[in-house]
């Protein structure tokens, strides 16, 4: 697997890792102490990742990095409902009542 990969959406460089289920997560290629994945690179070579928690703390070989989907410009811009299409959470709150 190549190491640094372009996101369809955005276009900037991702780095693609293995997650501890075996699924694939983007993370951004630079660390980020504000990031929620922890990644390290295996024997093998393979880029991995995990959550760490309170059991299982960041590891002197692990770096913090965000997953990508939490800075995608154009993801971010995607979660906003299009012109002429109306929210109905307003209604549904005042029904609730």
């Amino acid at each position: 697997m190549k190491p640094l990969l372009p996101c369809r959406d955005c276009r900037r460089l991702l780095l693609w890792t293995i997650t501890e289920a075996g699924k694939r997560l983007a993370v951004d290629p630079d660390p980020d102490p504000a990031g929620n994945a922890a990644v390290w690179r295996d024997g093998t070579g393979t880029w991995r990742s995990r959550r760490p928690s309170a059991d299982l703390p960041l590891t002197g070989w692990e770096r913090l990095h965000m997953p990508h989907i939490a800075t995608c410009p154009d993801r971010v811009q995607q979660l906003a409902l299009p012109m002429g299409v109306t929210s109905l959470d307003a209604h549904r709150r005042k029904r609730r009542r």
